[in-house]
């Protein structure tokens, strides 16, 4: 099938504008279908043809990556579904070493000539750019795993659920926030499955199956009189998880100021508390500019993760390959040398991730057949590591690949991509309540809003979704136009407390945009709430 966007109307709604922006690759497809595995003996079948094929034509290294992408989007609006997206895209992309360099072609038509002769294109392509090459590749060693399988360990498979029951879902969330105040509500369910199968030259055949999950609601209420309005987002988290993650487990709870979160997630329940809190945001009150000590809490803290520490540390940004697109880093290699770069006081310890259960980068082996692990990247302040692939460690005198190669589809090329970056919970036992008792002035600052930082990814502003004013130890009412500007070190240097690991929760990204032309990945942040003193806040809100 053809990369392209298609949008499968089931005749129960035309609101594909709802899905702008959101990536769609392949084909419409039937549920039925979708649920029908592809022979695994097939595609070690397929592989082989493409391997054998690319050596006799002078590869010195070859790796397949056979990959079935499969998404359910639904989409509601107030009581009427406005769209559901059934597709499928399938194919091989096929990368090659010769003469020192990279060679990559790609292929829907998956019949022995036709895979032979992508094979022998990869191989050309790579004897062409061979011709400018400065320097060869350095692949780090690999072994191979032989025939092996890894899947996310789901409870319930997204994709076998009926339609009818996640829209029924979906339309109850819209009702009750509109039964308590809300005047519009739209919610969102997006499903992906990526099954793929890796072969190399090392001698790896790997059988992946993985699974990623994220419902979403926007909830708005307008004050008739003043014109003014409100919205509110789910305080959700998209997860590398099954549809057992809306069904919510009372013996899995965080206590917070305003509601209970649960390790899973309770949609209904998120959207009435959701609907109640646009009254309180109606009548909250401006932020006076200032200095404040921080409260933030997972469902907020995980983006600013992701953008001034997960972001930075990517090793092809710190080398400048990403500078015409997504821009440089301020982690440069010549901080990293020093080996005391203070990236943020000693309370700060920041681990890559690739195997944390739950989370939407987990996977059992990278796109380069490498198997995943976890690392260090910030120690105790200190910057240690970065996130690196096969053909980029050899810089930092590792001689084992750190598994971040991602492609998003088939026929896209793999690269380096950001693995599961997280904050280390602290080691005494604290929860937020009693973290916020010793505040005096601050702000508790809940849910993912907007942002702005620069292209190195030091200076930044964040703002929330819930914003209480913390007086003398005690939580108050909501402010409005809340945001707060720091640098990247300043912020991690200021760093007060941490709360233990039974506060600690994953927030994630479902879409995060990297690369030209440009590929999506989901990748998850954990965190537990933090302190952070004398942050400087400003008010969004005033006008000159």
């Amino acid at each position: 099938m053809k990369r392209r966007d298609f949008l499968h109307l089931t005749g129960l709604g035309m609101g594909a504008t709802v899905l702008q922006g959101i990536p769609l690759f392949g084909s419409a497809i039937s549920v039925e279908k979708a649920l029908t595995p592809v022979d695994v003996t097939l595609k070690k079948q397929m592989a082989d043809i493409a391997l054998n094929a690319a050596r006799s034509k002078g590869a010195s290294y070859v790796d397949v990556r056979l990959g079935r992408y499969l998404n359910q989007f639904i989409t509601t609006r107030e009581k009427r579904v406005d769209n559901i997206v059934n597709t499928e895209s399938y194919g091989m992309g096929i990368r090659v070493i010769v003469n020192g360099c990279w060679g990559f072609a790609s292929t829907d038509t998956l019949t022995t000539d036709n895979i032979a002769k992508t094979a022998a294109l990869a191989v050309q392509i790579a004897k062409v750019n061979a011709k400018l090459l400065d320097e060869p590749v350095q692949l780090a060693p690999q072994k191979g795993y032989g025939e092996v399988s890894w899947k996310t360990p789901i409870e319930k498979n997204a994709f076998e659920i009926p339609i009818k029951d996640k829209i029924d879902l979906l339309l109850s969330v819209n009702s009750a926030a509109l039964d308590n105040g809300a005047t519009f509500a739209t919610s969102q369910l997006y499903q992906v499955n990526e099954q793929k199968y890796f072969a190399s030259t090392d001698g790896s055949y790997i059988d992946q199956n993985i699974h990623r999950l994220w419902p979403t609601f926007t909830l708005t209420k307008t004050d008739k009189q003043s014109g003014r309005f409100e919205t509110r987002n789910a305080l959700s988290a998209p997860v590398g998880m099954g549809y057992e993650y809306l069904i919510p487990d009372k013996k899995e709870e965080i206590e917070t100021h305003f509601t209970v979160y649960k390790k899973r997630y309770d949609m209904l329940a998120d959207a009435k508390i959701g609907a109640l809190q646009l009254d309180e945001k109606l009548r909250s009150k401006p932020v006076e500019p200032g200095k404040y000590d921080l409260v933030i809490d997972p469902s907020q803290l995980f983006l600013t993760i992701h953008e001034s520490v997960g972001h930075p540390t990517e090793l092809d940004r710190v080398l400048g390959y990403e500078a015409n697109f997504a821009g440089t880093s301020f982690a440069t290699l010549d901080k990293w040398k020093t080996k005391n770069f203070n990236f943020g006081n000693r309370l700060v310890n920041f681990v890559a991730d690739k195997t944390q259960k739950g989370s939407l980068g987990c996977v059992g082996y990278d796109d380069e057949g490498v198997q995943t692990k976890n690392w260090d990247i910030i120690k105790e302040g200190i910057l240690v590591n970065y996130q690196a692939t096969r053909d980029q460690v050899h810089m930092l005198g590792l001689n084992e690949s750190q598994g971040c190669s991602y492609a998003d589809n088939w026929n896209s090329v793999q690269f380096q991509r950001m693995p599961n970056v997280s904050l280390q919970p602290g080691k005494s036992p604290l929860s937020a309540m009693e973290m916020i008792k010793n505040v005096e002035k601050g702000i508790y600052i809940l849910g993912r809003n907007s942002y702005s930082i620069d292209q190195q990814r030091y200076n930044f502003q964040f703002s929330g979704q819930l914003c209480y004013e913390i007086k003398n130890g005690q939580v108050t009412g909501l402010l409005k136009d809340v945001a707060y500007q720091s640098n990247t070190q300043e912020f991690w240097n200021s760093v007060a407390a941490i709360c233990d690991e039974n506060d600690y929760r994953m927030g994630g990204s479902f879409f995060d945009g990297k690369g030209q032309p440009s590929q999506v990945s989901a990748v998850s942040h954990g965190c537990a709430t933090t302190r952070f003193n004398g942050v400087n806040v400003i008010n969004t809100g005033r006008r000159i």
